[in-house]
């Protein structure tokens, strides 16, 4: 019975969210039960990595159908990092959504939305079904394009519909490639499909590739790979910054997850065309994330454009797969969920200081709020890589993999992209927060109360880079099923 833990990330916020919609004109009692619910999902998640670091791979078979006939639950210790990684963020966003969403948005089922939301985002993170990865992207998909629309302002809707119908094609090439991959092995459970791949001994490579392309397609759509992040800076710019911090920490990093467990589970064996195209393809996208964030003075575009940099650099140390790298991308996944979080809801409070979010309008805030300014800047130190922060070990990590791949324009383009990062944000602190006071401060908002949830997840970020020696021994736990397909395979089809 105690299998059914893994269950619990996706049924509790399901569960809330079905009784929030009961409640749509009772704001105050909406936000009791959205935090609490988030709070009872970080105590389910957070003993779920305990229980995975103790008694190894947990699956739970719905309807008591045997894998690989029925649907399979599956909590390894990567997935279970991410759900708990995204449990810690929901509950802090609730929390800055209080003063910052507005009541007309929280009377429109804002509070439901963002469960539903993590309801299909945790449910990506736990099947083991390729399907059901499908229908659990598309529950987030819905209630992201309610958590973009709602609030009715022209540049919401103009988002949305390019971001609906960006999404409308993805997912219809993602049935394709689950119709494709089914034609050929018969299977929609992950773990055989593996099998199956593995017992074709090198018969339909051709037709594997084609597949393997088709979901590097889909879920490179989703996380803003090169060159099917064009819709991503234009999107994400519109919505508030509660839903802006969801979406950034959350929603791509879903599309690299897909990436990961996909391609160590399915297409390990096409090194020869697929894992080099997404290299390349990884370091193209830093090259322009980096142009975008030293060419704007936007703070919500400069922080937007630095996710395609992050993503570029996890799916680069991807493709190299080899443990220390794989290591080095699911801890900098991490650190990277937390700080785009933790930056976006800076970015928050500044707007409802400023007024604007384009750093050319106003400057000497430090005068003001000199907190702001520090943890503005940690996180941007953070963000960069400066150790001993949490951005710092990822990278190392990362780098040292690719060096001994010799891997060695990727690794070196890694290095200065760090510069970049770094210069991208530094400008904005300099600018905004030092010289002469200048700009219109509205210095009403509920600051304090705003400033809790950053300081939360920062506090959390630095203690992620501090004690990454506790930590690793986790990391190592998720590496393994990445590493070894077989660790995977033998937990989920129990002989």
């Amino acid at each position: 019975m105690m299998n059914n833990i893994v269950l619990t990330p996706i049924l509790i916020p399901f569960l809330f969210a079905i009784f929030l919609m009961l409640l749509p004109k009772k704001i105050i009692l909406q936000r009791i039960v959205a935090l609490t619910g988030s709070l009872i999902l970080i105590v389910a998640a957070g003993f779920l990595v305990f229980y995975v670091r103790t008694n190894g791979i947990t699956t739970v078979n719905v309807s008591n159908w045997k894998a690989p006939f029925g649907i399979t639950i599956v909590g390894d210790m990567f997935a279970s990092l991410l759900v708990l990684t995204t449990s810690i963020i929901l509950s802090c966003v609730i929390v800055y959504s209080f003063y910052s969403i507005g009541k007309a948005r929280e009377k429109f089922l804002y509070y439901p939305a963002v469960l539903f939301m993590i309801v299909g985002v945790n449910g990506s993170f736990l099947t083991g079904d390729i399907f059901n990865l499908f229908v659990f992207f598309e529950v987030m998909l819905m209630a992201s394009y309610v958590l973009l629309v709602i609030g009715g302002t022209k540049i919401q809707l103009k988002a949305t519909i390019k971001y609906l119908l960006i999404n409308v094609v993805g997912s219809g090439f993602f049935v394709v490639a689950i119709g494709m991959l089914y034609s050929m092995i018969g299977t929609l459970n992950m773990a055989d499909i593996s099998q199956k791949i593995d017992a074709l001994h090198g018969q339909n490579t051709g037709m594997l590739s084609v597949v393997a392309v088709l979901f590097l397609f889909v879920f490179g759509l989703k996380a803003g790979l090169f060159p099917l992040y064009f819709w991503l800076p234009g999107s994400y710019f519109a919505p508030p910054i509660p839903v802006l911090a969801l979406f950034g920490g959350l929603l791509t990093k879903v599309g690299v997850y897909a990436i990961i467990r996909t391609f160590s589970l399915f297409f390990t064996k096409e090194t020869t065309f697929v894992m080099p195209l997404l290299g390349i393809l990884a370091l193209i996208t830093i090259v322009l994330g980096v142009i975008g964030a030293i060419s704007y003075y936007d703070l919500k575009t400069i922080v937007i454009y630095n996710i395609l940099i992050a993503i570029g650099v996890i799916l680069f140390s991807i493709s190299i797969m080899s443990r220390e790298s794989v290591m080095g991308a699911v801890y900098y996944l991490i650190h990277d969920m937390l700080i785009k979080a933790v930056l976006f809801l800076i970015v928050g409070i500044i707007m409802a200081i400023t007024g604007t979010s384009s750093v050319k309008k106003f400057s000497g805030l430090m005068t003001e709020k000199p907190g702001l300014g520090w943890t503005f800047f940690i996180a941007i130190l953070a963000l960069a890589g400066i150790p001993p922060l949490s951005g710092f070990f990822g990278k190392l990590l990362i780098v040292e993999s690719a060096f001994s791949a010799h891997e060695i324009v990727g690794g070196i383009l890694i290095l200065i992209s760090s510069l970049f990062v770094l210069m991208s944000l530094i400008k904005v602190f300099t600018r905004g927060f030092w010289g002469e006071k200048s700009g219109t401060f509205t210095l009403t908002i509920p600051y304090r109360k705003m400033m809790l949830p950053v300081v939360i997840l920062l506090s959390l970020s630095v203690l992620y880079g501090l004690f990454s020696n506790a930590v690793f021994p986790f990391i190592e736990d998720a590496v393994n099923p990445i590493i070894d397909p077989t660790v995977y395979i033998d937990a989920v089809i129990k002989e």
